[in-house]
């Protein structure tokens, strides 16, 4: 569907966000506005909440025909695409839409980076060139995280990854509690098992989202956002890219277009974009950011 198309299925009651959520919800230099919110993500919100309800009736027939004693089983949501295509603001303005419908008021977000082997696994393994890659995952740490919360254990923990040291930090966490909704964001999310591998991240999942872009327009935008983390995050002495906080304009652009190619273009066209045709629905974007189109796997 186009986007006019989309944007007609939105609620009449539509669910108000101001200028400061959009500000604390935007990605590093995203345009997102509230007309976006209101023809995309709200008809989206709402066709997920209508897909986490029925679900969650189903469970409860299901136990009910079996006769067992019900848990609650969060409706877990995967969001997948390439770096800097916008998958995490989509992944936030989502928590934040989907905590307003009553069916759904508790919604937790974790992001596969908590899943990332620490830097210094890494290192040992040679691969920290290729961070982000599939095998540069803990997998069965993710596997074991998604299982338990699929069936329906009280508190799961995850680790916790900061982007400013680029590392997972030994002694944080994150807590999931049974909430209604669990969105899980990361660049491989959708990928099919392994060779000889009986079960996927993806296998858990109840719907996918892909969100996707022209690869030239997601290499811009890479670019841009390289300079405005170089501008600002990098300045600070404690983060992993300090190293390039004093580059010139043209040096920080002749790096981003070197990492870029190096090693996000390989990785999306070799391991990320081949799971678009698993997703549940497809987000593509035009060249300023916005949802130009909806596609969307019928049941």
């Amino acid at each position: 569907m186009d986007r006019a198309r989309w944007a007609e299925l939105a609620p009449s009651a539509g669910l108000p966000v101001s200028e400061a959520d959009l500000v604390r919800l935007r990605g590093l230099g995203e345009p997102l506005d509230a007309r976006e919110v209101a023809d995309v993500y709200v008809p989206l919100s709402r066709l997920l909440n209508l897909y986490a309800t029925a679900t969650r009736s189903l469970q409860q027939e299901t136990s009910a025909f079996l006769g067992e004693r019900e848990s609650k089983v969060p409706f877990v949501i995967g969001i997948a695409g390439s770096v800097a295509v916008g998958k995490s603001t989509v992944a936030r303005l989502l928590r934040e839409l989907l905590s307003r419908w009553e069916s759904t008021p508790r919604v937790e977000l974790v992001t596969t980076d908590g899943f990332l082997l620490p830097n210094a696994e890494l290192q040992r393994r040679g691969l920290m060139d290729r961070k982000g890659f599939p095998e540069s995952y803990d997998r069965r740490s993710l596997l074991r995280f998604l299982s338990r919360v699929k069936s329906g254990v009280e508190e799961v923990r995850a680790p916790f990854y900061s982007h400013l040291s680029y590392d997972i930090v030994p002694t944080g966490e994150i807590v999931v509690r049974q909430p209604d909704v669990l969105l899980v964001e990361g660049l491989n999310v959708l990928q099919p098992p392994t060779v000889g591998g009986r079960l996927a991240v993806s296998d858990l999942f109840d719907f996918g989202i892909y969100v996707d872009a022209r690869t030239s327009h997601i290499a811009a935008w890479y670019e841009e956002r390289f300079l405005r983390l170089q501008q600002g995050a990098f300045a600070d002495p404690k983060s992993y890219f300090h190293r390039y906080a004093d580059l010139t304009e043209t040096e920080a652009r002749a790096k981003a277009r070197s990492i870029w190619t190096e090693i996000n273009e390989p990785n999306l066209l070799q391991n990320i974009l081949p799971t678009r045709s698993r997703a549940s629905l497809v987000l593509r974007k035009s060249a300023d950011h916005s949802v130009r189109s909806v596609l969307l796997r019928k049941l």
